[in-house]
Order: structure tokens, then sequence, then C-alpha cells
């Protein structure tokens, strides 16, 4: 298994927002992670990518525990995110924001970070244009290569919503997160973020999402897991998951409390 959760849970006082929840994400699969607002979904992603710490449980990821570890810690492991709400640098250029990832990348624990800077002062410019060439490669994949030089926030919403993709692709994950990647998106730019998931995916990069748009998820998943007020409710596959009693009445009871 890549990542999983044993008996994850994070309460804040009396409120439990995810309550023991066994989670796991495989290699080579797209998880989604959905539920109706309030489930505790983006709580369960922050406590397995280091932005919060469980109460008790454990992260696994390749077998090896990595609870309590930083963002930057875990993400030097080969875990990287995006955002429900866009977090880009949006007074840097476009490809700036990708060289950004890149230069993490860059020192990492292979290379050492003292010796890494050491070489970057006496070979700087020779650096800097590998960090740029990469930095390319990333918006070419993305299809963002001839927005290199806009502003970030120049960009039209569904360009910024895949910049950030980039940037966190830039760190040469093995596996992505991605928080409501489809959100504020038209149908357009949607059918197009499912096609470029899938081409992460076909690149050997392993995803979980959280998701509200049902088509997205359903038509991209190879597994869903369904949390409903910090519980798992409901595993398996998009066609498990659409016949699961729990996971409709689930869905139901939102829409019914949203009509009142």
């Amino acid at each position: 298994m890549l990542l999983e959760t044993e008996k994850l849970t994070r309460a804040y006082g009396g409120v439990v927002a995810v309550n023991e929840v066994d989670f796991h994400a495989q290699a080579g699969l797209i998880t989604g992670l959905i539920g109706p607002n309030g489930a505790g979904k983006t709580t369960l992603f922050n406590n397995m990518t280091g932005l919060d710490v469980p109460t008790s449980g454990r992260v696994l990821f390749e077998g090896k525990d990595i609870t309590g570890k930083s963002a930057h810690e875990i993400c030097r492991l080969g875990i990287a995110r995006t955002f429900q709400n866009i977090r880009l640098f949006k007074e840097m250029s476009v490809v700036e924001n990708v060289m950004i990832g890149r230069h993490f990348k860059v020192g990492d624990k292979d290379h050492g970070r003292f010796r890494q800077a050491v070489k970057s002062y006496f070979f700087m410019k020779k650096e800097e244009r590998r960090i740029y060439d990469e930095a390319m490669d990333y918006l070419k994949f993305f299809e963002l290569d001839r927005f290199s030089e806009e502003d970030a926030r120049n960009l039209p919403y569904g360009h910024q919503r895949e910049l950030e993709i980039a940037r966190a692709m830039a760190t040469e994950p093995k596996l992505l997160f991605l928080d409501e990647p489809a959100a504020g998106m038209n149908p357009q730019e949607t059918d197009h973020l499912m096609e470029t998931i899938r081409r992460i995916r076909d690149n050997g990069v392993s995803i979980v999402l959280i998701e509200h748009d049902m088509k997205l998820v359903m038509n991209i998943c190879d597994e869903i897991t369904v949390l409903s007020f910090g519980n798992k409710i409901g595993e398996g596959t998009p066609n498990d998951i659409k016949n699961d009693p729990a996971v409709i009445e689930a869905y139901l009871g939102r829409e019914e409390d949203e009509d009142e």
C-alpha cells in the first residue's frame, strides 16, 4: 500500500472531526475522497500531509510511519498537494511559480542543503538555467508554456488551478493530493482537468482527490472512500459507491438539510 491511515482521529476539544478512519491509497490509482460538507475530508487531508497532527492513530507512507512530520518533511518524502483555495504567488510569473517547486526539490536530503547552497553559489547561472528549463517542461505538460512570463494573477481561473498542480508536480511527488481541483471550473475546464489528471497518473504519480463534482469523481476514480460526520461510511469502486445505501442516505440527508 502506498499510503494508509490506521484509526486516524482528530478532535478539537469536544468536537471529533475525524473518527478512527482507516483510509488507503494504492500505487498507480486515482482515489477519491468524498462526503457532505463538514464530513472531515480536508481535516483528513491535512493530517496526512503534515498541516495538522492527529489526536490519535497513524499515517503510513510506503510502510513508514510519518505521523506528526511537518509538511515540508512529508513533501520531501514524495507527497505533494494543492489547496481548495488557490495558493499561488500571484505577483510572480507563471514560470517562477513552478521554479519554486523545482528549487524545493534541488535542496533535497540526498544532496544536502549546505552542499547544494555552496554549489548553487558558484554555479548559479547554470543552476538557474537548468531549473528554468525543467519548469518550462512542466508548463508544457500542462499546456501553460505560452503563459510562462505572465503574472500568475493574470491567468484565467482554470489555468490558475492547473498552475498550482504544475508547481506541486515540480517537487516530483510519488503521491499527489488534490483538494477540490475542479471547484469554480466550467464544464469545458473540468473535462480538460480530468484528462490532465489521467495523464499525471499515466506518468507514474498516484492521486488522491477531494471533489464535489460527482461526474468527475465517478468518471475518473478507481476507488472512492466516503466520509460523513468524520466517520468512514463507504469504500469501493465507483459502482459500489453509487449503490451503497449508507452513501445514498448521507447525501440525501445533506440535501434535505439544505432545503430546510
